[in-house]
């Protein structure tokens, strides 16, 4: 019988939304190549969630998985901010990743590690382990290629990015305002900043990185980064998405039972869906402003609210609260807005909502799986950006494939209720709405074929991707 090629993956320790995208991209894998073993070697900080641990035990049976001993949030000073305990608790878990890698390489030979971007750290064991290095992008071609073209900006413009008079040109892609660059790069003279670039000429060394975009979506900046690979400046680049989970993680759910019976007694293309992801928050500010935005604006709407924050990751890493966020909604909303809306609290099923055909639009926080959730079943975007690199997906979004519309923030970062009422309606109901529509009809088609044809673009990049991770491993047999 057949050796399986066996590989090794590495997610961030996100908690669920950063263990999600790798683990897709693993099951994707595993369903056209079914002659692979998967490994995935998971740091946590703290215990793992609940939902990471269902979401694990519904793998296929050649994807095994295994939880790293917790790294303890006393490990850090209180004040850390997310992304860098993601990174301290990926530092702090090297040992125990080792260990885990060495004993898998004492079983059979590893064709590869695929580590998360937080998680880059663990590909510099790859050359000692005489396995091939990948990583795993879960976001943008047009975010890869500003992570990877730093360096270069770095060089050329002085002073702040977002203070920048003019666009910021990135290879192969649509010119940018400084200000919608990511925000670990807004500030220059940050540590993360320095990290930022580290990282990204470390990345220039491993052996390939897995992209969760397709050619026929992204092909300016895709072309520019395999032409660079050409030349031999970044490692070679392989378009594999759209990857997205495939239905809810939470099935027959109370909160998931009650969206879907509401759906149900609505009329065909009404409702606006508004959610902020797993780990978007707003002020109470702010969450004033869009309730009477979405109130004025008298179109349906299926609201996914949280406890407000003045950050605006506060719940990225699934940090609780016994607090009922209904509470925080103006006096008066729910009972005004009771034939008009639904308002769910924390959660709520966003696959199901999607593909719904009562779901008319988006109101979301450009989180990149959200993104292309979006575009797969065809809903039109209003884009709301809130941290990481939200801002650069919603100007890709609106700016580039033009399938969405951005609402204007006023001098406070503030985007106020009648604007939020306009943007409703134009998106709901206006002319630009028609044309918005035919583009997403186009490029959803796109994704579709990407991943499902056997000629599609994406299926033969997970081929090619396979071949070079197989003639690796044979090598190594030998």
């Amino acid at each position: 019988m057949e050796k399986k090629t066996h590989i090794a993956v590495v997610p961030s320790p996100a908690g669920f939304s950063h263990l999600v995208p790798i683990i897709e991209f693993s099951k994707r894998f595993i369903h056209l190549h079914p002659d692979f073993h998967v490994t995935c070697i998971i740091p946590t900080l703290g215990s793992p969630p609940t939902s990471s641990k269902a979401y694990l035990q519904s793998l296929p049976s050649n994807i095994h998985s295994i939880f790293l001993p917790p790294i303890s949030e006393d490990a850090f000073p209180k004040d850390t901010e997310a992304g860098k305990k993601i990174q301290l608790t990926i530092t702090n878990s090297l040992p125990s990743l080792l260990d885990e890698l060495k004993t898998l390489t004492s079983k059979a030979p590893l064709a590869a590690i695929v580590a998360d971007p937080f998680a880059f750290e663990v590909l510099d064991f790859a050359k000692d382990l005489k396995t091939l290095s990948f990583m795993y992008f879960p976001a943008s071609a047009m975010t890869l290629s500003c992570f990877l073209y730093i360096p270069k900006l770095d060089q050329q413009i002085s002073g702040e990015f977002r203070d920048s008079t003019e666009l910021i040109q990135l290879p192969g892609c649509v010119p940018i305002h400084g200000s919608d660059l990511p925000d670990p790069i807004q500030d220059r003279s940050s540590q993360v900043y320095e990290e930022m670039l580290e990282r990204s000429r470390r990345l220039r060394l491993i052996d390939g990185i897995l992209v969760n975009s397709f050619v026929e979506m992204e092909e300016g900046p895709i072309r520019a980064l395999e032409e660079e690979a050409g030349r031999g400046g970044y490692p070679l680049v392989y378009p594999v998405g759209p990857i997205t989970q495939i239905g809810s993680n939470q099935n027959g759910s109370d909160s998931e039972s009650e969206c879907i019976r509401w759906l149900e007694n609505q009329p065909p293309n009404s409702v606006l869906y508004v959610s902020f992801g797993s780990g978007g928050t707003l002020s109470q500010h702010q969450i004033n402003e869009l309730a009477f935005g979405l109130e004025m604006s008298e179109e349906k709407f299926l609201w996914v609210v949280r406890v407000p924050s003045n950050s605006t990751s506060a719940a990225y890493l699934g940090s609780s609260t016994n607090e009922d966020p209904l509470q925080f909604l103006p006096e008066g909303f729910l009972e005004r807005t009771k034939e008009q809306g639904l308002v769910i609290p924390s959660w709520a099923p966003q696959i199901p909502i999607l593909s719904h055909s009562s779901t008319a639009a988006f109101l979301s926080h450009c989180g990149w799986n959200s993104a292309l959730e979006s575009i797969q079943h065809g809903v039109p975007l209003i884009t709301w950006p809130l941290f990481a690199e939200q801002r650069m997906n919603s100007f890709m979004l609106t700016n580039v494939l033009k399938v969405g519309l951005r609402p204007k923030v006023n001098n406070d970062s503030i985007v106020e209720r009648d604007e939020i009422a306009k943007v409703i309606k134009n998106l709901m109901e206006g002319e630009e709405s028609k044309e918005i529509r035919r583009r997403l009809k186009d490029l959803r088609e796109n994704a579709i074929n990407a991943v499902l044809k056997e000629d599609g673009s994406s299926t033969k990049t997970m081929a090619d991707v396979a071949q070079k991770w197989k003639s690796f491993s044979s090598n190594i047999y030998k």
